[in-house]
């Protein structure tokens, strides 16, 4: 099983919708590390690590997020895997 770790920066109307706590919902399900924040500039900004079919599955969720979401891009960028990253928490 390979880790991946990835950054993923998600803009549309994502704050203010549960996005931050849907993101912890889903990253519990699909056993995926890391955070997620809210950014000054109204995007949300995550960071990921997992198994990499199970991080795939994470990042799908991520395009599409909570029901009263509209996520209009998911910019993915990969990112070394960080070790200290052993749960997932809301920032």
């Amino acid at each position: 099983m390979t880790k991946a770790c990835v950054q993923l920066i998600v803009s549309g109307k994502v704050q203010g919708v549960g996005f931050r706590f849907s993101t912890q919902q889903a990253a519990n399900t699909y056993h995926i590390q890391g955070w997620v924040k809210n950014q000054p500039d109204g995007n949300v900004e995550i960071r990921a690590q997992g198994e990499q079919a199970q991080l795939s599955q994470f990042i799908d969720w991520a395009k599409h997020g909570p029901q009263f979401a509209n996520v209009h891009d998911v910019a993915i960028t990969q990112l070394v895997t960080q070790n200290e990253l052993t749960q997932f928490s809301i920032r």
